[in-house]
This record gives C-alpha cells, structure tokens and sequence, in this order.
C-alpha cells in the first residue's frame, strides 16, 4: 500500500495555524510540524502546545529560516539555529529531536555544513528532509495540488512540505487532495520515509552524504537554488 505523511513548515502563524489544526483534527490526521524558533512567541508557544496536545510531532526548523546551514554554518551560528530553537521547543519536542533543515525547497549540500552535522550528531538529533514539496509557496499558490498529485503518484511513500501560512488559505484545496488520497487508497501515517532520514538520533545514513557541504565550504554550484530563501519556503 501506498502513504503519505503530512509535514508542516515555517510556523507557527496566528490566523493560519489555527483553522489548519481544525481541519487536522476533523479529518483524523497527524503530522509533524517543523517550527521555526523566531515564531515562538507567547501566541506561537500557544499553537505549538496545542499541536502537540492533538497528537502532531513538534520539530526544529531552525530559529531564523535564513542563509541554509551548509552556506553558512560555523559552530556558532549552528549552535544558535538549532540549540535555541530546540529551547525554546523544550518539553514539545519529540523524543527523537526531530530537525529540519531549510533550503529553499532543494536538497544538496547547501543544507548542512560538517559544523552542523557535527552539532546533530553530538545531540542525538534526526534529521528529516522530504521528497514531496509541490510549492505552496510559489504562485500560483494554488497549482500545488496538481503537482502534489503527480508526485505522489510516482513514488511509494511520500513526504509532503506545506506551509502554514499559505496552505490555511487553500483549506479547500487540502481537502480535495485527502480525498483523492483516499480514493487512491493511499494510507495516511505519521512516520518518515527511510529515503528522508539523513541522521538517526545522531547517527548518519548513507542519505546524509548528499546534503552536507564539503570541508572547503563550497558546495557545488548545481546543487544551490537560484532563488532567495524565504519565510514561506521548506
């Protein structure tokens, strides 16, 4: 059988996170929400708790969802990405400290630098990334659904991105993908496709090579996206 786990970046969002957890909830589905740690204010530590209560994963988005880690990643700058976020998520962090790098929507070595892969490992941390990011983000926000779709149907297990603060916007749209998930008899889980791992509670996976920049700091220029990092973006 086929599956799909839902992930969901770049909150929390007042106004967006809200009406996205009711449908969660209506429709009997968990997901994993990577936060990003500047969004943990009193209003965003609301949601995330709330989250967490309704049965979804809390994960670390970094704190700042700026420059990717393998651009520009010294031990300082990881230790402030990850370890602040990991603080501020305290007790609603899942037992594996799930992480998620940000990268514009592409994997490469612009994810993580070896100070980071260094940092996770040192922490026990698991580290996610995905294979299903039909952009949300990108106008037409709407196009997502089809694309989505497609991908999905190539692929046995997929990992969608959405984001919070576009997805709660296109609600109808999200329901009409669960339905065809359904019709598909494509099952919903909550756990990751081993093709998505790159460390487990600290310890590397033949993905991981992939997505660090090597020792020099350059990654190779093919595998940088052209376009800026953004709020919106996984």
């Amino acid at each position: 059988m086929k599956r799909l786990t839902f992930s969901f970046d770049n909150g929390p969002e007042p106004g967006a996170t809200e009406p996205l957890l009711d449908f969660l909830r209506e429709r009997s589905i968990k997901a994993t929400f990577f936060v990003v740690g500047d969004r943990l204010d009193a209003a965003g530590l609301a949601l995330a708790r709330r989250a967490h209560r309704e049965g979804h994963w809390i994960g670390n988005h970094t704190l700042s969802h700026g420059t990717p880690l393998g651009r520009e990643g010294d031990a300082a700058r990881v230790a402030r990405e990850i370890g602040e976020t990991e603080r501020l998520i305290g007790p609603l962090a899942h037992p594996d400290r799930l992480f998620r790098p940000n990268g514009a929507g592409a994997l490469g070595p612009h994810l993580l630098s070896p100070a980071a892969v260094a940092y996770l490992a040192a922490n026990r941390y698991t580290v996610i990334t995905w294979n299903n990011v039909p952009g949300d983000f990108r106008p037409p926000h709407e196009a997502w659904l089809e694309t989505a779709l497609a991908t999905l149907d190539a692929q046995d297990w997929s990992l969608l991105v959405l984001h919070d603060p576009f997805i709660a916007r296109m609600l109808d749209r999200l329901a009409r993908f669960c339905d065809a998930l359904e019709a598909r008899g494509i099952a919903i889980v909550q756990s990751f496709p081993p093709s998505c791992i790159l460390m487990e509670r600290g310890v590397a996976t033949p993905e991981l090579a992939a997505c660090v920049t090597p020792a020099s700091g350059v990654a190779p220029a093919e595998a940088q996206p052209s376009h800026p990092s953004q709020r919106g973006q996984t």
